[in-house]
């Protein structure tokens, strides 16, 4: 058995895991509105796990490559263009589910689901360039 190719299956798994969690969550949300905000809550739990999943396994992908290699994947052009907005999705979205959690029982409903519409956008957004990463790189 080859245990590098195991490895990035593994990640694999958990990046997919990773991009239902934070599309399905997003998706749920704007979708029923409006929605308890104990329903909320838990999105916005299952979202902040999403994009940690996604942050970590990308960065295991970057690691493993390392390991087995000494330098991470050499990606070029539009590779590293749709890492980098994958990168910002990421960031971004971490941070606005984390806010969510903190203060959206605050927000009024208009703010709540522009939250969860920025969310999905991200989501799908980061998804779309995962596609250019993958096929360009």
């Amino acid at each position: 058995m080859d245990l590098q190719n195991l490895g990035y299956a593994a990640i694999q798994v958990v990046h997919n895991f990773g991009a239902v969690a934070v599309v399905g969550s997003a998706v749920g949300a704007v979708w029923m509105k409006p929605a308890s905000m104990r329903m909320r809550r838990g999105l916005s739990w299952t979202m902040l796990v999403g994009w940690a999943a996604q942050a970590a396994s990308g960065g295991a992908f970057g690691g493993l490559s390392w390991l087995y290699y000494g330098r991470f994947p050499d990606i070029h052009g539009l590779a590293i263009a749709a890492l980098l907005v994958k990168i910002a999705c990421t960031a971004t979205g971490l941070l606005l589910a984390a806010a969510f959690l903190y203060r959206g029982e605050r927000w009024s409903e208009q703010a709540q689901q522009a939250s969860w519409r920025a969310l999905a956008t991200l989501a799908a957004t980061a998804l779309t360039a995962a596609a250019f990463l993958r096929w360009f790189s």
